[in-house]
């Protein structure tokens, strides 16, 4: 869960920094509001896809490892 945890932050804290609210975000993305607040809170069950999209936007790399 911290896995989770650290990427709803890191997602969370670069939309601010990039000025974004979580609609504009969505809307960049290609999905929908309420995917991006279930990334953000670490809740729900949004696809890799989307989580990835999101990532893309803001200029994050999702890392498996």
């Amino acid at each position: 869960m911290a896995d989770v945890a650290s990427i709803a932050e890191g997602i969370r804290r670069s939309r601010k920094a990039a000025g974004l609210t979580q609609e504009d975000l969505a809307l960049l993305a290609a999905t929908s509001e309420r995917t991006v607040r279930a990334i953000e809170t670490g809740t729900g069950n949004p696809s890799l896809r989307a989580v990835a999209a999101v990532a893309n936007v803001l200029g994050l790399r999702l890392a498996v490892i």
